[in-house]
């Protein structure tokens, strides 16, 4: 006969602490002292960003759509970035495309987290043949190649926001059911998990007690990382001509620039901005999601095989010279 759900946490409460799951709130605190210089860089950079698309749209000197002097104009103390192709100021579409360029990143990224978190939640802990007919379906998405997948959906369900973030989310969630999988197996066979399904507790309440706060780190870190892809993906979409034309975004102004002739005018001011922009943004992303990859995975930490921090350890005695 089972023991019911409440029974088996009573039971559980007054087991050792050494066989139950360690504590998210332990484990939260942990991860915060972890933190690097990079990680506490990266962050600052991305709230700054994030500031910068909330306030951009009313901080802006000039409306973006409203032509206020001389095509590709250089910068001046009226206009510190100069004008682009159409004679519109560089700094006002800079801060409002920082909206649209950070709204579709931290939104595809969460299509992309969900889609492949809840993929890899099932098929690490259910197993068998659901786990193997999901595994394929994720292979499948895997060898596809996104530009070009990207371009028909972009072409084929419209080029509005909307379509851009889920064709997005729909594309990069692949790497995240992988490793959201492989960490999930691992969990299934720890000594707590075991325990708790030897004294009768349901799955559903071992997966949410003892499987998600587990992975729940992980899939935060994975969500950073893939902020990072999704602002670069909605960049060369927009680069390509196939985002949303009513809509103002950096890939949009670089794509703009160009086509106007930038690079022969010598108007560096029209494309360096957007671009740097760009680049910042995702270097950022990558430095949080990466300290915080390392804060949570041990094996990535120092040690003579790590290749990030590889460093040669000093002898502890002198030869005996002859």
């Amino acid at each position: 006969m089972r023991i019911s759900d409440v029974q088996s946490e009573e039971v559980l409460a007054g087991l050792p602490s050494a066989t139950l799951a360690p504590r998210p709130l332990a484990r939260a605190t942990e991860l915060l002292r972890g933190w690097s210089a990079q990680v506490m860089l990266g962050a600052a950079v991305m709230t700054l960003f994030l500031l910068v698309a909330l306030i951009g749209p009313a901080i802006a000197p000039y409306a973006v759509h409203a032509q206020v002097g001389h095509v590709y104009a250089s910068p001046s103390p009226s206009h510190p970035l100069g004008l682009d192709n159409g004679g519109y100021d560089v700094l006002s579409n800079l801060l409002v495309g920082a909206r649209t360029s950070m709204i579709v990143g931290l939104c595809a990224a969460v299509v992309s987290i969900l889609i492949g978190g809840t993929i890899g939640v099932i098929a690490g802990y259910v197993g068998g043949r659901t786990d193997g007919v999901l595994m394929r379906i994720t292979d499948y998405f895997l060898v596809i190649p996104d530009i070009p997948l990207m371009i028909i959906s972009a072409a084929v369900f419209g080029r509005n926001t909307r379509n851009i973030v889920v064709i997005i989310g729909l594309i990069y969630w692949t790497t995240a059911a992988r490793l959201i999988r492989a960490q999930v197996r691992s969990l299934r066979q720890r000594v707590y998990v075991r325990r708790a399904e030897l004294l009768g507790a349901s799955g559903r309440r071992v997966l949410w007690t003892h499987i998600v706060p587990q992975v729940t780190p992980l899939l935060i870190a994975n969500t950073v990382l893939m902020i990072a892809n999704a602002i670069f993906a909605e960049t060369y979409i927009a680069f390509l001509g196939l985002g949303n034309p009513t809509t103002p975004s950096w890939g949009a102004m670089i794509q703009s620039s160009l086509a106007g002739g930038a690079i022969f005018y010598h108007a560096w001011w029209a494309v360096l901005p957007p671009g740097i922009a760009v680049t910042v943004v995702v270097l950022a992303a990558t430095l949080v999601g990466q300290g915080l990859e390392d804060s949570l995975n041990p094996r990535l930490r120092a040690g003579h095989l790590a290749v990030r921090r590889f460093r040669l350890r000093p002898l502890h005695g002198e030869l005996e010279r002859e």
